[in-house]
Order: structure tokens, then sequence, then C-alpha cells
């Protein structure tokens, strides 16, 4: 279970036990990761985890994953690839925007792709020529870091420049783990209403960008779009926002260009 609702403490307390226990240790600079002072702290706010020694152990998971999210970190880092995390609720459009991306992008990108259960996502993504492995979580609903190290043995890193881990539709637990990406993109629909954002402070907080997708059907619904990006800058001032639509190739452009500054950057 995972400290926010349950999922996976008993394969981590398992995974814990066996290889990265005590003699297995990394020491890495976590210099691109994103604070999770937050995450941790959120351990002492949740009702259900008022036990010390429940807090006790979920924390040293977390901080296992920490670590080997910098490992994870490293890698990219040494191939030269930018690590780009996706993360929204089910159906916002990742793997469209993915897939969408594979016609415009003038850079090179694979994809760890993250559900519970088939690989559809990575066979729709490989359909379109795009490098994929794809990870079955089982009942874990957010990846982790030593789940993606893992995908990455079955990666070519030295033929990509970007790495896009397309995490399980969730906008809570994803958040609080660190899978070792430079970057957070988060994706909220039109059709999933105007609430998603207050709702989820946590997940918002952590993005990078925020991308509004599905935009050709805002005329069909009742959705205050400036007031969802007021209320994603009270949140986090300088996050970057972009209107998104599959069906208006210039807006996907604009997702491309964002990228490719983003790499240039580093």
């Amino acid at each position: 279970m995972c400290k926010d609702c349950g999922c996976s403490i008993t394969d981590n307390v398992k995974r814990d036990s066996h290889n990265h226990g005590e003699g297995h240790s990394h020491e890495h600079n976590h210099g691109d990761s994103h604070s999770h002072q937050e995450a941790h702290a959120h351990l002492h706010d949740n009702p259900q985890l008022n036990d010390p020694k429940t807090i006790s152990v979920i924390t040293k998971i977390l901080d296992k994953n920490d670590q080997e999210a910098g490992h994870n970190r490293q890698h990219f880092n040494e191939h030269g690839v930018l690590c780009i995390n996706l993360m929204s609720s089910p159906g916002s459009g990742k793997t469209a925007l993915l897939e969408h991306l594979a016609d415009i992008a003038d850079f090179k990108f694979g994809v760890v792709e993250g559900d519970l259960e088939t690989s559809r996502d990575a066979d729709r993504l490989k359909a379109k020529g795009i490098q994929a492995h794809q990870i079955q979580t089982g009942s874990a609903c957010h990846l982790d870091a030593f789940m993606v190290h893992k995908a990455l043995h079955h990666m070519d890193l030295d033929t990509l420049d970007v790495c896009f881990i397309e995490n399980v539709g969730n906008l809570v637990c994803p958040a609080s783990y660190d899978v070792g990406s430079h970057l957070n993109i988060v994706l909220v629909s039109i059709p999933e209403g105007e609430d998603k954002i207050a709702k989820y402070p946590v997940m918002f907080r952590q993005a990078d960008l925020i991308l509004f997708t599905k935009m050709d059907l805002l005329p069909h619904f009742e959705y205050d779009i400036a007031k969802e990006k007021e209320m994603a800058r009270k949140l986090k001032p300088n996050v970057d926002i972009l209107e998104v639509s599959t069906k208006d190739e210039a807006s996907l452009k604009k997702v491309a260009q964002w990228i490719k500054f983003k790499m240039e950057m580093r």
C-alpha cells in the first residue's frame, strides 16, 4: 500500500528486505529532482496512517525510492536524455498526445508505459514506431523508481533524446513518487470538469507544464478555463500552461517546442 491509498507497501517492504536493503546503496546528486518534502509531510497529515510504526516504514520506502530515482536520473544524464513524467487521471489523453507528437517532433523519444493491466497503450505507441516498454503494476496505482529502473534495461537510451514515463492514470499517488524524471507534465482534460486542480493540489504543485487537453470539446462543457488557470498559478505561480487538442496541430507543435526548449536548456 502506498502512503496515500494503500496500494503497495507489501511489495515495497518485501523488496526492501531483499535486493534493496542495507546491501544496496546508491549515493547520487538529486539536484534535478523535485522536492518531496510535501509528499513526506502528508504521512503525518493522513488520519489513516497515524501509527508511528506505519509512518516509519512508509517514510523508509519513500526515502529508498528517492535514492533509486536519483540512480535513474543519473542514467538519463549519462546518456544525454531528458526524462519527462506524464501524469493525469485516466482518459486525459497521455497516449494520444504521444502518438501525435511522433508525427511532428524533431527529437527522438521513447516511452516507459505504466498501467495496472494490459499492454494496449504500449502497443499503440509501437504501432507508431515509438520505442516503448510496458510496466504492468498489478494493483499499484502509480509507478515508482524501482519499476522504472527495471524498464530502463529494456530501453535503448543511446538512440533517444527524450524518454517519457507515462504514469498510471491517477491524480493522487504518482505525485508523491519521484521516478527519476527531470520534468513533470500534468494533463487535465476539459470533460473532467473544472474542479480537478483544486481537488488534487499536490499533483499540480509538482507540474512544470500543465496541458489543458481536448480543447476542441470546450464549447460543449461549462468549463471556466480562465478560472482553472488562475487556480493552477495560485498553487504554482511559475508553472507553464498550454491548451492542446489532437485535432489542432499548431497546439501540438507548441508542446513539442516547449520540450525542445527544455532540452536545449540542459
